[in-house]
């Protein structure tokens, strides 16, 4: 418990960029940079959380070994946590997992075992936390109960207390994506509590489940298939998704999410990663509504990690070619909105 609420106060609060927008538009827009955490995204803060939760809860003593069900950033930033309690770590990931997440998390002392399809990441994680007498983290299950969603430094209270000296302190939208849902609940829940007026929109890429599981109101609803945005996105609803605190979602084609990264590092110089241009493929739209509608006011969102983890995937050309993804087309719609302040349709 000292090691970690040490490592928390040495860590300064990540930055909540201004993005330049058209002035005549009159909407402020807001990234938080959580790629300036020390494991370099967005889960760290979901990490410490879930290393307090099972330490209070006894589940994590001394030479327990760590286990974890994740997509790539949890488990690098786990494995942060791992090494800081001198804990071995495992982490359970598809083979597609990028190789610049995978040599951050053995940077860090962990272990990798990989699966060719992501549905096998839960019981092959309980099945290895069983052999090793370990302990599974399992952020799918916790995220949205580890962290303390009234305040006590989480990702909410930290946006609005940056925002109070801005010209609308109280944002119109926050956008985020889900992974594991336990950043829409804290968030979700925080806005409520303060009884903020702000909405919460969730975006979420194709062939994850929970667009279609909030949209139909179905809380067992599966696609079993992966998701092309590391980070974001499952095949099935999770425990830690709470879509009653989400006002909207908006579905985001894969290779919008990756035009609207591209765009970010041309238009506002900010390297990140495809989770955050499926975040600003939301944004665009929210405040062309907002345009339209002559309302002014603020939107933040969030930069969840730093671009340099995907150089061999999103950022390259001929691997988004041989996935058959074509940024071009939704570069130009992104241009039209820059251009009008409009989107079509």
């Amino acid at each position: 418990m000292r090691r970690i609420e040490a490592e928390n106060n040495r860590s300064a609060d990540t930055h909540l960029h201004a993005v330049p927008l058209p002035p005549e538009w009159g909407v402020d827009l807001y990234l938080k940079d959580e790629s300036t955490h020390r494991s370099g995204s967005l889960k760290h803060r979901l990490a410490r959380s879930l290393f307090l939760f099972g330490l209070v809860n006894g589940w994590i003593t001394e030479g327990t070994t760590i286990v974890e069900a994740s997509s790539g950033s949890t488990a690098v930033s786990e494995a942060y946590f791992s090494r800081l309690l001198g804990l071995p770590f495992i982490a359970v990931m598809t083979a597609t997992t990028s190789r610049e997440k995978i040599a951050l998390i053995e940077q860090y002392g962990g272990t990798c075992h990989f699966v060719d399809n992501a549905s096998e990441v839960y019981a092959v994680a309980h099945q290895l936390a069983e052999q090793t007498g370990g302990h599974y983290l399992d952020q799918f299950t916790y995220a949205e109960r580890a962290t303390d969603w009234r305040g006590n430094n989480n990702i909410a209270e930290s946006i609005f207390t940056q925002l109070a000296q801005e010209p609308h302190p109280v944002p119109a939208w926050v956008v985020v994506g889900a992974g594991t849902g336990g950043t829409s609940a804290t968030i979700g829940r925080y806005i409520r509590y303060n009884r903020h007026h702000t909405r919460l929109a969730v975006v979420d890429p194709e062939n994850s489940a929970f667009y279609p599981a909030w949209q139909r109101g179905d809380s067992n609803y599966e696609t079993g298939m992966p998701s092309r945005i590391e980070g974001i996105g499952r095949p099935r609803m999770e425990p830690s998704f709470v879509p009653s605190v989400i006002d909207s979602m908006i579905q985001v084609p894969d290779a919008a999410s990756i035009a609207a990264m591209r765009q970010l590092n041309r238009h506002a110089g900010l390297h990140a990663g495809p989770s955050t241009g499926t975040n600003l493929w939301g944004v665009w739209q929210l405040i062309s509504s907002m345009v339209a509608a002559g309302e002014r006011g603020s939107i933040v969102s969030l930069l969840c990690d730093g671009g340099e983890r995907y150089a061999g995937s999103y950022y390259d050309d001929g691997w988004l070619a041989e996935k058959g993804l074509d940024p071009a087309p939704y570069e130009t719609i992104i241009d039209g909105f820059f251009a009008s302040g409009r989107w079509p349709g």
